[in-house]
């Protein structure tokens, strides 16, 4: 996150699409426009975007560079967070996080179960390592815009807080704008 006036900010954002499919070039990814869209609107600025493999290593070692690298203050993982054998994406954040905020993936089911009960399969979660929120995302893209807008509200503090600053008072309103689902 870079301070780029008294009390405005830039959050550097990485994404991890996490899909073997999307790899190998046998599923085309759905999320990219739709993604870089709302993190724009958002007013953050996207400084990665890559697609890796449904591997836990693979995932662990990525989400453990891009965090001890300091290049982003956020990293969003899109995929991997249900219950097929290949999903490895809550264990693989798990692994290298130095704090787990298991609040963030417990607000997204229940948003989400509002709508859908298969959300009770999400594994999703969240945590810290460094100065970085590792947050885990469905990878459809209705989840995808579901679950931002119940962390979207909570971002900025939430890296505030992380980065040890201080941030709004509770009781100011998000300035966060709401993502329709399509």
């Amino acid at each position: 996150m870079k301070c780029v006036g008294w009390d405005t900010w830039i959050m550097n954002a990485a994404v991890v699409v996490v899909s073997t499919k999307i790899v190998q070039g046998q599923e085309a990814d759905r999320v990219r426009l739709h993604l870089e869209s709302l993190l724009r609107e958002q007013g953050m600025n996207l400084v990665s975007y890559e697609v890796i493999p449904d591997e836990r290593t693979v995932i662990r070692d990525r989400l453990r560079a891009l965090s001890d690298s300091g290049c982003a203050s956020l990293i969003l993982t899109v995929g991997g967070t249900g219950v097929r054998p290949t999903d490895w994406t809550p264990e693989a954040t798990r692994d290298i996080c130095e704090k787990e905020i298991p609040g963030i993936g417990e607000a997204m089911r229940a948003a989400s179960m509002q709508k859908v009960r298969t959300a009770m399969l999400s594994r999703a979660t969240a945590g810290v390592r460094g100065q970085t929120l590792i947050v885990n995302l469905p990878g459809s893209v209705k989840g995808l815009k579901d679950n931002l807008n119940v962390v979207f509200p909570i971002l900025e503090h939430t890296v505030k807080k992380i980065a040890g600053q201080s941030s709004a008072a509770r009781g100011e309103p998000a300035r966060a704008r709401v993502v329709t689902s399509d």
